[in-house]
């Protein structure tokens, strides 16, 4: 999906009576929390009738092959045909995808979603030999067409180069056809555990220690492994993970089945190994990935340090557990609410550092209805943005709850949303496809502003000392959480390149070795129950690809640019502002050092790591001082 930055946070679902939602509608609509998705698609029939439309012109596509060489114009044509048509499927799957989120229990927008997604796919195989075309045109001439036509040159100029880049791991226009026809059968895992996750896995229901009985669904898990009692969140735990270790040969099987696919897919681009696929895409500096997991590594005292304080404050006697990961360090702590309006507000004084043009486009945004902000009946769970209707806006789900995290989240995906904007702006639909590497800096800059502001604007030292925590477990899931996922995709992928047979049973062992190095078993620090080892299970991030070390490399950006831009002011500012406008005109590794950031060096990482130290210290000395 174009520039769609999807983030999944876990919000516990309010789930509505369906008539109640229904009543309630109206006044939703009214403050602004449900999105139109007329500013789209004016109907349904307006949709199928694009769709049809669209189908048929993509069908048309491999008619241009052979045009691309004869000359600068004969080769803009070509592209913009190819492109308008894709822009339009990308309306088009919004739409599909956004209604079908609205209750995915309705069946005709599940089937225009497959429509949509069948689309796609029909497009990669009637365009499938344009980059075989243009790598026989040449590098020579390909250029003399640039330099010749500034229109092909505004447009294209990064696609073609970047083409040309990519000739040793492109195939002859048979081989790419196959490959894009095989898209749909390597996205069935995704859908296999998609399936499983949300439809047919028998959760288990349990009583706490309240009297309430509970089935721990996803969502059930997400809230109540935060209980206050102790004892319920073992038995939450060990319920939970219990259901998903009767499933551990299966879901070991799919997951092996997604990384078999991408190292296929490797193999067949002729590349040496899964990650060098990956990174080649982004062309990001194999030495990133390498200095992310070893700076990670280093900085495990820190976490380890966190995770005492932890014990200390959550007043454990004994060993500190995996499930003791998730309570508020300050309970009892009088947190105030939040509506969609104020999370509005207190967002956009949070976000005065970044200037009048961000918080602008903020307003704007928030004066239309873009986004789906509340929980009920059938929705989706989480939270998102989806930017990929070029020429309208992005749209944004969440499923608001009042809390903090919920105040956290909105910032975080108009932080996506407000990129999206700067970048359509900026650059034309050929250049808006901005990388997840960038994406994630900008959303999570927005966290690191608005946990700053609430620290330095809470009413009393225990809100402040709750705010802090919060920053404190943003970073172990943003950061060290995700890369040590990075850390288990890369073994489970080499592992099966180095002909290494891979089980479900072989990945729990994997990644109970990972748990207890990252949480400090031999240190002391936590003990891991072998029966948690079956978390990889659960983990959608598996089925994405090589995808979560970017949510660290984002985090540990937006740490040096809200630092610099705390410090700079507006000459930081600039740099970031400049960046997200740039969009997708280059690869995101340089786009970052135009910025003055190199995420191949320690300080990014190190920067992170001193944030976090600084919020330790700073929670020491209130919890001394008191």
């Amino acid at each position: 999906m174009k520039h769609a930055a999807i983030r999944w946070v876990t919000l516990a679902l309010m789930l509505l009576p369906a008539a109640a939602y229904a009543a309630g509608q109206a006044a939703d609509e009214a403050v602004g929390v449900t999105w139109d998705l007329g500013d789209l698609y004016p109907s349904v029939e307006a949709w199928s009738a694009s769709y049809a439309k669209t189908r048929a012109q993509a069908e048309q596509l491999d008619h241009l092959k052979g045009s691309l060489g004869k000359d600068a114009q004969s080769m803009h044509k070509a592209l913009a045909t190819i492109s308008d048509v894709r822009r339009e499927a990308a309306r088009l799957a919004v739409y599909a995808n956004l209604q079908g989120d609205e209750d995915m229990r309705v069946a005709a927008a599940q089937e225009r979603r497959q429509q949509a997604q069948a689309l796609q796919t029909l497009i990669d195989e009637k365009t499938a030999w344009v980059a075989p075309e243009v790598i026989t045109i040449g590098q020579a001439k390909v250029e003399g067409f640039l330099a010749g036509d500034a229109d092909l040159r505004r447009r294209f100029d990064f696609f073609l180069k970047d083409t040309l880049r990519r000739a040793p791991h492109t195939l002859s226009p048979e081989g790419e056809a196959v490959l894009a026809a095989s898209g749909n059968v390597l996205s069935q895992p995704n859908s296999v555990y998609q399936e499983l996750a949300a439809a047919e896995l028998p959760y288990p229901t349990i009583g706490l220690s309240d009297g309430q009985k509970v089935r721990l669904d996803q969502a059930a898990y997400t809230k109540h492994r935060s209980a206050a009692s102790r004892a319920d969140r073992k038995a939450v735990f060990d319920a939970f993970w219990g259901a998903w270790k009767g499933y551990q040969g299966t879901v070991g099987a799919n997951l092996t089945t997604q990384n078999m696919g991408d190292v296929f897919t490797a193999k067949a681009r002729r590349f040496d190994s899964a990650l060098e696929a990956a990174l080649f895409a982004d062309n990001m500096p194999p030495e990133v990935y390498r200095t992310l997991v070893a700076q990670t590594n280093a900085a495990l005292p820190t976490l380890h340090r966190y995770l005492r304080l932890r014990k200390r404050l959550l007043g454990i006697g004994d060993e500190l557990a995996y499930y003791d990961n998730y309570p508020t360090l300050f309970p009892g702590t009088s947190v105030p609410r939040f509506s969609v309006a104020e999370s509005e507000r207190i967002t956009l004084a949070a976000l005065a550092p970044m200037g009048d043009e961000y918080l602008g486009l903020l307003r704007r945004g928030f004066a239309g209805r873009w986004m789906n902000a509340l929980p009920h009946q059938g929705k989706h769970a989480g939270a998102y943005m989806n930017g990929s209707a070029y020429g309208v806006h992005p749209y944004l789900l969440l499923n608001h709850n009042d809390d903090y995290e919920s105040l956290s989240t909105l910032a975080h995906e108009w932080g996506h949303a407000v990129h999206t904007m700067l970048t359509d702006a900026n650059q034309p639909y050929e250049k808006s496809e901005y990388s997840t590497f960038i994406a994630e800096s900008a959303s999570i800059g927005n966290e690191m502003l608005l946990n700053d502001y609430m620290v330095e604007h809470a009413k009393t030292r225990e809100e402040k000392l709750y705010y802090l925590g919060q920053g404190l477990e943003s970073i172990r899931q943003t950061f060290f959480r995700q890369v040590m996922f990075a850390e288990f995709q890369l073994q489970m992928h080499q592992e099966l390149e180095q002909g290494a047979p891979l089980s479900g049973e072989r990945l729990t062992d994997t990644y109970c070795k990972l748990l207890r190095r990252y949480y400090g078993e031999a240190e002391g620090v936590m003990k891991i129950d072998p029966l948690y080892c079956t978390e990889w299970e659960y983990i959608p991030h598996f089925y994405y690809g090589f995808y979560v070390y970017q949510y660290a490399t984002s985090m540990a950006g937006a740490a040096e640019f809200t630092d610099a831009i705390l410090k700079e002011g507006a000459p930081a500012r600039d740099r970031f502002i400049n960046l997200l406008k740039a969009g997708g005109s280059d690869y995101a590794y340089s786009l970052y050092k135009r910025a003055g950031i190199d995420m191949a060096t320690p300080a990014p990482y190190q920067a992170l790591v001193a944030r976090m130290n600084r919020v330790l210290d700073q929670i020491e000395a209130l919890q001394a001082a008191h």
